[in-house]
């Protein structure tokens, strides 16, 4: 046995540290390849790129999740895909928002891909922080998971009385009217640059934020919220750190590959969200069946989350086929 044996074999939050280590090192060499090579220079990127990039994130997801397999059986695996499709599908929701803020702010294509990119690395350290004191909590407290499976059925139930056509605006939001009030950020883009020194009314010169730094923060704040129902909802699905972890973070990896794609046609999947919201309850309700019916298989739980998914899917090309990306119908007789 080697000095580093017993370090790689001793467990980390249920797993052993090597698989930790296997995980840190596929996702760190999928972001260094994609900054460091794909993407040195700051070009428009178009939706046959953002799907061929995609692709291939979801092939990275998918292979780890067959990894897996391999490692901690067939049920963490299937607990796996349900988190990975559930938080992938839940992205649907974010990438809209995006799109939004990106507008809001004028944020051009060709610098949207370094606000994505720094947003990632954020959401890897926020999520870790959610996760952890998710787990912490569940460990503490077995009941909360209650608490979670309540919150995630009344999350559902509102989204299915909300309207197709709800949209965030951000002029009235509170947060962005605190960060006008409390920064200092310029009236245009500076390139791709974050900050930008410049003389303030007095004549000194100070630093500024430019409107990319406050899309930036906006978009971390935005998966705060919307994490705020993803990590209960993999929870519910399984206690395991590790395989909510990485489910959750190898679905956001791909969501920038996939935004750029998905921003010229989300409205095609307006319907979506109400197979999201339908899949929150089921996994809600999934929590208090446990102590009638016993624990429901892996298996079911991701056959009835595909489901339910396929079917939103399809719903929403059906009833959105003759409408045009600013929300108005072609033929206004579908109407």
């Amino acid at each position: 046995m080697t000095a580093l044996e017993p370090f790689l074999l001793a467990e980390f939050l249920g797993t052993a540290t090597w698989l930790w280590l296997v995980f840190i090192a596929v996702v760190v060499s999928l972001l260094a390849f994609d900054l460091g090579v794909l993407h040195r220079d700051n070009h428009e990127i178009g939706v046959r790129e953002s799907l061929l990039l995609s692709a291939g994130y979801i092939s990275a997801g998918l292979l780890f999740g067959l990894w897996v397999y391999f490692q901690k059986g067939s049920d963490a695996s299937m607990d796996y895909l349900t988190g990975f499709l559930i938080e992938k599908s839940l992205s649907m929701d974010n990438v809209f928002l995006m799109a939004t803020i990106f507008g809001f702010l004028a944020i051009p294509r060709q610098y949207q891909h370094k606000v994505l990119f720094w947003g990632i690395m954020g959401v890897l350290v926020l999520r870790a922080l959610m996760i952890g004191l998710g787990a912490t909590l569940i460990h503490e407290f077995s009941w909360i998971l209650y608490v979670f499976g309540l919150f995630l059925a009344v999350t559902g139930l509102k989204m299915l009385f909300s309207k197709v056509d709800d949209h965030p605006d951000l002029e009235r939001n509170l947060l962005v009217r605190f960060l006008r009030k409390h920064l200092r950020v310029t009236n245009t883009l500076h390139e791709q640059r974050f900050f930008v020194r410049q003389p303030d009314a007095t004549g000194k010169p100070v630093l500024w934020a430019t409107p990319l730094f406050l899309a930036l923060i906006l978009i971390e704040c935005a998966d705060l919220v919307f994490a705020v129902d993803s990590v209960p909802a993999i929870f519910a699905i399984t206690q395991d750190p590790f395989i909510v972890y990485t489910s959750n973070i190898f679905a956001i990896l791909g969501l920038r590959a996939l935004y750029f794609a998905l921003a010229a046609m989300i409205h095609r999947f307006a319907y979506l969200k109400y197979a999201l919201a339908l899949v929150l309850v089921f996994i809600g309700a999934k929590i208090f069946l446990v102590g009638i019916i016993g624990k429901i298989p892996s298996v079911i739980s991701l056959s009835v989350t595909v489901a339910l998914l396929a079917g939103g899917v399809i719903v929403s090309m059906y009833k959105t086929r003759n409408v045009q990306p600013g929300g108005t119908a072609a033929d206004e007789g579908e109407r």
